[in-house]
């Protein structure tokens, strides 16, 4: 018997961590099933977080278009009713919006009500800005807890996190942003940016600009797409059911 109690304490910690590392892991289907792109395809789904933003979005909608590529803008709320008008120019040119809260919480703190604002919220502001958004949903930080994606649900979104992580929120140039996308990049990937910055409005993402542009000209010319993440669900023939799916 007391050979078996650290064998079930070390089991029972293990899972702890194990639960503990899927909270936070963009991969992790432990709590609930997300969209994570297309393996094996040529397609390639650019994804901006914490818009929009006054010193950043324009010049990437330029540079898009330049490119005609397609992009998904996951906007936090309080931004959005800054500044509505990039809002409607983001939907006017043809990319994706998604829901990305208000205020930008770390969910796996928040309450079911909480979450339940937070979303609520967004979606109103994005609906007054431009119309209802496209149904997608990513959490603050990649952060989640049993039961948020349930409630994700039952609100009509579908939870999209990403398989390749750039980190260019803390890149003080495009090199590094470039080389971690190239690192991941297969093809059908969900690639992670950042046009804004959950702590103000105005933030600096120059390098952001600058490793786009470089990942347009390179993929392209190596033959590959780049779509919103409804046209990759589409392509991939099996979008996840929004509405209550549940875990």
């Amino acid at each position: 018997m007391m050979r078996v109690i650290p064998l079930i304490f070390g089991g029972m910690a293990a899972a702890t961590a194990y639960a503990g590392y899927a909270t936070m892991s963009p991969r992790s289907q432990l709590f609930g099933r997300t969209f994570l792109g297309v393996p094996g395809t040529r397609l390639l789904a650019l994804t901006y977080d914490d818009g929009p933003n006054e010193a950043c979005t324009p010049p990437l909608l330029d540079l898009l278009a330049q490119h005609g590529a397609r992009a998904t803008f996951f906007l936090i709320g309080r931004y959005v009713a800054q500044r509505p008008d990039l809002v409607r120019r983001i939907r006017k040119e043809g990319h994706a919006i998604g829901n990305h809260t208000y205020s930008h919480p770390l969910l796996t703190l928040a309450s079911s009500s909480q979450l339940r604002r937070e979303l609520d919220d967004a979606d109103n502001a994005i609906a007054d800005a431009a119309g209802p958004h496209d149904g997608l949903f990513r959490p603050p930080f990649g952060g989640r807890r049993p039961g948020t994606f349930s409630i994700v649900r039952s609100c009509g979104m579908t939870p999209v996190m990403w398989n390749v992580t750039c980190f260019d929120w803390n890149a003080r140039s495009a090199d590094p942003i470039e080389q971690r996308a190239v690192s991941g990049i297969r093809g059908g990937d969900v690639i992670l940016l950042h046009d804004g910055s959950h702590l103000k409005m105005g933030a600096n993402r120059t390098p952001t600009l600058e490793a786009t542009a470089r990942l347009l000209r390179r993929y392209k010319a190596e033959g590959f797409r780049f779509v919103t993440i409804p046209e990759m669900m589409k392509a991939a023939g099996t979008p996840l059911k929004t509405g209550g799916a549940g875990l």
